[in-house]
């Protein structure tokens, strides 16, 4: 046991601080950008600010604070993912570094693009890829669906202003939590997030973007480990579907300026439209750097347990999956 232990050693680890320096200043970077959209999210909305309000803020320790009820559970929530993966890598003795978490300041109303592990060489077990893949996703969720729940229990339902105002996307199991919380919601109205609400959303939003079961995402994995290389025809037409959503929203955003039934600017038509086309490049890029085919793995069947593992999966990816992930209405 002593000398397996010592095997499972990487050598990051055998470096010490030097070798986690870039994880541990990426992770402090995100916990003050977390922190800085959160107050704004309190104090202005879930616009980002502007820059010069952005730096003024940043460097106002007592502005940043009232970030907390958004920016703890929501880094809660991504730490969690993230080590859900890191934890299954090292059960399965799969070489992977810490989380490199992503901060985005200024450009993204959330603070963060989350964050990747970086793991050298493929994963030649079928076991060991849908455990990895699957960890990160289900355990998030176990953090995001009560953070979630009671966010949404402290958020009040009111009639939707007659102005312009900022749209989460909406899912079937979001719809779900608001009618079990709420009840019916009137025509007209919907559920103000609380900060905590909002770092929940967010929860489901980073989960269903890492199950799109495409490439070396986490859903890819564990759809290659259900399907083998069929997946790989499969994925062909995952990424091909993203440009039917495209289409949709440009149908659902120009379609009421053309008909002249909605006020929004040709502008934030287009923002709003763009989700699915940033996407679709994003994973033509990862198909890339990746390669188009996921690396094949052992001869072997998935266990029956781990077979249930990559549906409820996929089902869960159906049930968070959000046409529209975020619009400016008006």
């Amino acid at each position: 046991m002593a000398d397996e232990a010592r095997d499972s050693v990487t050598p990051d680890e055998k470096r010490g601080f030097a070798a986690v320096r870039t994880n541990v200043y990426l992770f402090l970077a995100t916990v003050v950008s977390v922190f800085l959209a959160g107050a704004e999210y309190v104090h202005r909305g879930p616009e980002p600010a502007g820059f010069v309000a952005w730096l003024r803020a940043a460097l106002d320790p007592r502005f940043l604070i009232t970030g907390y009820a958004f920016a703890v559970p929501l880094l809660a929530i991504l730490l969690t993912h993230e080590f859900g993966h890191y934890f299954a890598a090292r059960y399965h003795r799969v070489p992977a570094s810490l989380p490199y978490f992503i901060p985005l300041p200024f450009l993204s109303p959330f603070g963060t693009m989350g964050a990747v592990i970086g793991m050298r060489g493929a994963i030649r077990s079928r076991s060991a890829l849908l455990d990895i893949g699957a960890a990160g996703p289900l355990a998030g969720l176990v953090v995001a669906l009560p953070v979630l729940w009671w966010g949404i229990a402290a958020s009040p339902v009111t009639a939707l202003p007659n102005g312009a105002y900022t749209q989460e996307g909406q899912s079937i199991l979001y719809w779900l939590l608001k009618r079990l919380i709420h009840g019916p919601i009137p025509d007209g109205s919907d559920v103000v997030l609380h900060p905590t609400a909002m770092a929940g959303w967010v929860g489901l939003l980073v989960t269903m973007l890492n199950l799109i079961p495409f490439g070396q995402l986490d859903g890819g994995h564990i759809a290659y480990a259900l399907f083998g290389a069929k997946q790989d025809r499969f994925a062909i037409w995952v990424r091909r579907s993203l440009l039917g959503l495209l289409a949709y929203n440009v149908a659902a955003f120009f379609g009421p300026i053309l008909l002249r039934t909605s006020k929004l600017s040709i502008g934030l038509a287009i923002a709003n439209s763009l989700t699915w086309l940033v996407w679709y490049l994003l994973l033509g890029l990862l198909a890339r750097l990746g390669g188009r085919e996921h690396p094949p793995f052992e001869p072997g069947p998935l266990s029956a347990g781990r077979q249930f593992v990559a549906w409820l999966c996929l089902i869960l990816f159906a049930l968070l999956f959000m046409p529209t992930p975020w619009a400016t209405m008006g």
